[in-house]
């Protein structure tokens, strides 16, 4: 399957950009005063689309699966983390579970046994940014490009290139679309998490995880271990709560690719033939 088989479109922020203006011109033949107003939501909406991760407001933004199945996919952000890893790549196996890892380029680099581990198993790899920067949204499009760029030569080192990235936090931006689209990659966020800011709050995980879940969603989790080390085995047992809970409603655990009907990565094989995930 090609990374380019989706190709970005016109966002919702141009169509309703051009529609402000437009309504603002129309709204001036009778009283100039109210052509500000579409103008004024529109840059409302701006500065509101944002901080919504399920939005496609500036750029198309996958956040569902389409398979149409009583399926799931499930992601980790942030990883890889040597205390939390190894115990969590130990669980998925034990379900038979394949989980896209969206890692940083800092920290693949800094745990290159790791990023190995993850592709020995048979999960696939997601650009989560070089430095997981919070703020790199409102930073320069160099700056951008160099995060999204970076990241990807760390992968490539590990014969892999990712197609898909998620940006920290979810935040998004208008330039996002381009520096992309330039890349060959396409954005994903989710549609079910528990707000675990980064494993800082994981008491009943599971359940709120589960008390959410939907046919055909995207599972937004974190490979960091808490702040306090002794909850490493919570969290560790939450995870796995997550996974047996989904097993016994029926629900299945599908790579992000199958749920999304997209390439999540390429692996270059030996004869340099790249195959698909």
């Amino acid at each position: 399957m090609n990374a380019q088989s989706g190709n970005f479109h016109f966002s919702h922020a141009h169509l309703a950009g051009l529609g402000a203006f437009v309504l603002a011109i129309s709204l001036s033949l009778f009283d100039v005063s109210f052509s500000i107003v579409p103008l004024m939501l529109f840059l409302a909406l701006c500065v509101v689309a944002p901080f919504l991760p399920a939005s496609s407001f500036f750029l198309p933004t996958i956040n569902r699966g389409k398979s149409g199945r009583n399926a799931v996919a499930i992601t980790f952000d942030d990883g890889p983390d040597p205390r939390s890893t190894p115990g969590l790549l130990s669980l998925l196996s034990k379900y038979n579970v394949k989980a896209t890892f969206f890692v940083t380029g800092e920290k693949a680099s800094a745990h290159p046994e790791l990023i190995k581990e993850i592709l020995r198993y048979g999960h696939s790899l997601g650009n989560h940014s070089y430095s997981h920067d919070n703020f790199i949204m409102f930073r320069s499009t160099r700056e951008l490009t160099k995060e999204i760029e970076s990241a990807q030569d760390t992968f490539k080192k590990f014969g892999v290139t990712p197609f898909v990235f998620r940006p920290p936090v979810g935040i998004t931006n208008p330039r996002l679309w381009r520096v992309l689209q330039n890349a060959g990659m396409y954005n994903l966020n989710f549609s079910c998490r528990a707000v675990d800011g980064g494993n800082r709050w994981i008491k009943d995980l599971s359940k709120r995880i589960l008390k959410r879940i939907r046919p055909d969603d995207i599972i937004a989790l974190h490979d960091i271990c808490p702040k306090d080390n002794t909850r490493l085995s919570y969290w560790l047992k939450e995870i796995e709560a997550i996974l047996s809970g989904l097993d016994q409603r029926g629900i299945a655990i599908y790579p992000l690719s199958e749920l999304i009907g997209r390439s999540v990565m390429s692996i270059a094989s030996e004869n340099e033939n790249a195959h698909y995930l």
